[in-house]
């Protein structure tokens, strides 16, 4: 982004260019993090925009340590877990029988996979599992970290990441075999 630092002092002077810049310079990638964690992109859309009215509300507390995306980043996650935390979506909702807690020692299926199909497997995962999934092996937290996130116990992140992780597994070698079928 061409100076930043000019650009950050327009948007906290209340320049709409500037703020229309900002925007539309880190929307798109903001957009990914916020469908990372909601199940349509009416819902991303909607945390996205949350999230960026959060961004311009708070743009006074960037201290300018570290990346102005890192920041907007972490701000559009916690609006994203605030979302779900509002509509109770964080909260397990699978049926802990339907998944084995152990997965298969089978030959890694995501090598054949392209990202977006993987994107894609990822976003049919139940709510919870998903959110903790994302936290986990996309954002780096712990499951201490998330827990205290998202007011779940650590041992509760461990097991729904886990039984997300069989999930996936599941899918990607059901997908891999569909596609190895139809080539």
């Amino acid at each position: 982004m061409p100076d930043q630092l000019q650009l950050l002092k327009d948007c906290l002077k209340g320049k709409r260019e500037a703020q229309r810049k900002l925007y539309e310079h880190f929307a798109p990638l903001m957009m990914a993090v916020c469908y990372r964690y909601t199940k349509s992109k009416y819902e991303a859309e909607d945390v996205l925009q949350e999230g960026f009215v959060k961004v311009f509300n708070n743009l006074d507390q960037f201290k300018g340590e570290g990346e102005i995306g890192a920041w907007i980043r972490r701000i559009m996650v916690n609006t994203a877990l605030n979302y779900l935390r509002t509509h109770q979506k964080y909260r397990q909702d699978a049926d802990v029988d339907m998944v084995p807690e152990r997965a298969s020692n089978d030959e890694n299926p995501l090598a054949s996979l392209q990202a977006k199909q993987l994107a894609d497997i990822i976003q049919r995962l139940p709510t919870g599992y998903q959110t903790i999934f994302n936290l986990y092996v996309v954002e780096g937290y712990s499951h201490v970290e998330i827990g205290e996130m998202l007011g779940i116990d650590a041992g509760t992140s461990r097991s729904q990441y886990l039984r997300a992780r069989v999930m996936l597994q599941k899918w990607i070698e059901e997908e891999t075999q569909l596609t190895t079928k139809n080539q």
